[in-house]
């Protein structure tokens, strides 16, 4: 389906509108929230055109409601990324943006001593900066996953690695993010980053990870 030329020139507006200059490349870049809302409008101006007697209009409709949605969503998570990102500078976190999805990345030299599953106490304040983004913006699920380096038996790196995802599950609750938007996994060895056949990838790979995704 051909758009007509005001939803053409709608879309054109919305990402023009969402362009911004990116801090630290100098190079212009489209905010996730203008691409969900592109995506948002396309899905609408064609669910609104095959639906509606007068396609222009339909097109039209289903381009606004697609849009807000799309673009709704994407702001949110745009919001809680910027907070995250002022509240975390400097303390090792990395923050990895997925789509509409957030993933902290925590590594093992600020979190847990090692074959300990008890948080760190430099790791609170991390924790507390966190847990203060998480409760304002809580319109997002918490899926925390631990992992280990390859030291040990898989047995004993698994359960390791699910008592230290455990850990900062109830650290967060405690904190008063609510219980049932927490998730939380191990997975031992598996899926390392860095290699296990150096300290130094062996410090990256005894980590947690966090993913906020939107509900």
């Amino acid at each position: 389906m051909l758009l007509s030329r005001p939803l053409a020139l709608l879309l054109t507006l919305s990402l023009i509108a969402c362009t911004t200059i990116d801090p630290y490349s100098g190079e212009q870049k489209t905010s996730n929230a203008a691409k969900g809302a592109g995506i948002g409008a396309i899905s609408g101006a064609l669910l609104g055109a095959a639906t509606s007697k007068d396609k222009s209009r339909g097109a039209l409709t289903g381009a606004l409601v697609g849009g807000a949605v799309g673009g709704g969503v994407g702001y949110y998570m745009d919001r809680q990324e910027a907070e995250l990102r002022k509240q975390l500078e400097g303390t090792g976190v990395r923050i990895k943006r997925e789509g509409d999805n957030l993933r902290l990345v925590m590594p093992g030299n600020i979190t847990f001593a090692t074959g300990r599953a008890e948080i760190n106490a430099r790791f609170y304040d991390v924790l507390n900066s966190v847990g203060i983004v998480l409760k304002k913006y809580d319109k997002t699920a918490v899926k925390i996953s631990g992992y280990t380096d390859s030291t040990g038996s898989d047995r004993t790196n698994q359960t390791l690695s699910e008592q230290r995802a455990a850990s900062v599950g109830q650290y967060l609750i405690g904190r008063g993010v609510k219980a049932g938007r927490i998730q939380t996994a191990g997975y031992g060895a598996r899926y390392p980053i860095a290699a296990n056949t150096t300290s130094v990838g062996r410090v990256q790979n005894r980590r947690v990870e966090m993913e906020l995704l939107p509900l």
